[in-house]
């Protein structure tokens, strides 16, 4: 595994999910892990790994992300979910690309656990139609750069109350950073789906992702064009 990567792990207040996410990372261990909590958060891991760093940091994905970059000088940074499963083929084409040191962001495959409706492979598709055609890749499928590319974006917006990930993306096109599929998968929970309901979660979703796509790009070429 490649010695100069942090992994940054945001998690909201009250959320156990990375307990999970943990074992799944140990072959990475020359990387650097920086689980971010929010404040007043309590961490209690039985046998944390050597190189996981806990911190806290007022809530907020962004405010949170944020905070586990400035606390590392890793040249690389990749930014997990905190529901998130990794395997084999996540971290070898996690260490591919950062071997490459393309100038363009990476990101996987998204795939669901078997812990929602069966009709989420569809939405896995849908995903990958979003990510791979439209260039729109989201935070949940691990977002890998340089922290040149992370430090010229500005980091994450934490003025974005949601989609801080989904305003990144249209950042970074709108400086003509590429963005890469690293054709290798990277799983998220379908708990929300089970708990809300699939087509009510769907909708939801596609709602959310075309009102940030209209409000992130008009941002963005009005940022370029000034």
């Amino acid at each position: 595994m490649p010695s100069d990567v942090a992994i940054v792990i945001p998690s909201g207040p009250g959320e156990r999910a990375w307990l999970s996410l943990l074992p799944s990372l140990q072959p990475a261990s020359a990387c650097a892990i920086r689980l971010v909590l929010a404040d007043g958060d309590v961490c209690a891991v039985e046998r944390p790994p050597a190189n996981l760093q806990v911190m806290h940091a007022r809530a907020g994905r962004a405010r949170q992300q944020n905070a586990g970059a400035a606390a590392s000088n890793a040249r690389w940074l990749w930014f997990l979910h905190s529901d998130s499963q990794v395997t084999a083929a996540t971290l070898d084409a996690m260490q591919r690309f950062v071997d490459a040191d393309e100038e363009a962001i990476g990101y996987f495959r998204l795939r669901f656990l078997d812990d929602g409706p069966r009709w989420t492979v569809i939405n896995a598709w849908g995903a990958r139609f979003r990510s791979d055609v439209l260039g729109l890749p989201f935070g949940d499928q691990g977002l890998l750069m340089p922290r040149r590319i992370f430090d010229a974006l500005g980091g994450f917006d934490e003025r974005v109350e949601a989609g801080e990930d989904h305003d990144l993306v249209w950042a970074a096109r709108a400086r003509g950073i590429a963005l890469r599929s690293l054709a290798a998968p990277i799983f998220t929970s379908a708990r929300k789906y089970a708990n809300q309901g699939w087509w009510r979660t769907t909708f939801r979703h596609l709602t959310m992702t075309r009102d940030q796509a209209n409000r992130f790009s008009r941002r963005h070429r009005s940022v370029e064009s000034t």
